[in-house]
């Protein structure tokens, strides 16, 4: 048992230093000025579960013997090996436990308020059903508790409105919210998010995998926008924003949409020269790629041969 819980340890401790590699990577293709939010979106999904999901281990196990070529990581790699077996394994295993733990009940109080308030919502809004009407298939429901345009459900989706939005918005600037919210509607954003933060739990400790959190909030909001700005409501969603954030009373915008609607703004206004954006997105894809699938192998090739001769 102690055997199999080194060699767990190791491989973890391996694959999140190709992961962090990984992760450094997104962190500057991202930075650099140009390419889709879109594109930079996916590569911060893709970044999240790269650390989620031990690709390189599972390759090992199924294919070590097929492997001739892997080689163990010199020092970095004996540093691992003798952590995996020393008493510092187990201080840090009850640390991550207790970090782990307290993370997750964390998460189910926020999954608990946000269902208590998906269910008082779906009791407003079904005291008016004909109010209700489908987008491309994705129901939207009109409640008296929301305060601003969001999606509910994570493998069934709705979009949430305000009652009374009609009379604050002009139409125009109500199809461009409905386009930003079908969006993540269509994409199931509520559920990468969940993922996301289940993950959050075990990697608690990890910078990288938080920085991968907020730039997911940022590009996830700023790729729906960019569907709003192809569909020429660009100009209406700008003005619809304004108001929301000057709407009279408390704020219409959720803390997280009004902390980014400097980004979404800028991004909504500046000029969106087509191929120039479509070029980069491609180059951004296909460096980012390639360091995925070097990170995967790297994993492969300093495991696969570990701990054979134990």
């Amino acid at each position: 048992m102690h055997e199999e819980f080194a060699r767990t340890l190791y491989y973890f401790q391996i694959h999140l230093l190709y992961a962090s590699m990984v992760g450094f990577v997104a962190l500057a293709l991202t930075s650099i000025h140009g390419g889709s939010a879109t594109t930079k979106y996916w590569i911060w999904v893709a970044t999240a579960f790269n650390f989620f999901l031990p690709v390189g281990a599972l390759l090992d196990k199924l294919w070590a013997t097929h492997l001739s070529w892997a080689s163990p990581l010199g020092a970095v790699g004996q540093v691992a090996n003798t952590i995996s077996r020393g008493w510092a394994a187990t201080a840090l295993g009850v640390v991550w436990l207790f970090g782990t733990t307290l993370m997750f009940a964390r998460l189910c109080v926020r999954i608990q308020a946000e269902r208590r308030g998906a269910q008082i919502g779906a009791s407003h809004e079904a005291l008016d059903p004909a109010e209700n009407f489908l987008v491309d298939g994705i129901p939207v429901r009109f409640s008296s508790i929301r305060q601003a345009p969001v999606v509910d459900g994570v493998l069934h989706p709705h979009i949430s409105l305000p009652k009374g939005i009609g009379r604050l918005l002009s139409a125009p600037e109500l199809d461009a919210v409905l386009v930003h919210e079908l969006i993540h509607a269509r994409r199931r954003d509520n559920l990468i998010r969940l993922v996301f933060e289940v993950g959050l739990c075990g990697l608690w400790f990890h910078p990288l995998v938080w920085i991968a959190g907020s730039r997911l909030t940022l590009y996830r909001e700023l790729s729906c926008d960019e569907s709003v700005i192809q569909n020429a409501y660009g100009g209406d969603l700008v003005s619809a924003l304004a108001k929301f954030a000057n709407a009279d009373g408390a704020s219409l915008l959720h803390a997280n949409a009004s902390s980014l609607l400097s980004d979404r703004l800028a991004r909504l206004t500046a000029p969106h020269p087509q191929p120039t954006r479509l070029a980069a997105s491609a180059l951004l894809t296909m460096v980012f790629s390639a360091a995925l699938l070097a990170g995967v192998f790297g994993i492969v090739a300093h495991t696969a041969c570990c701990f054979v001769a134990r």
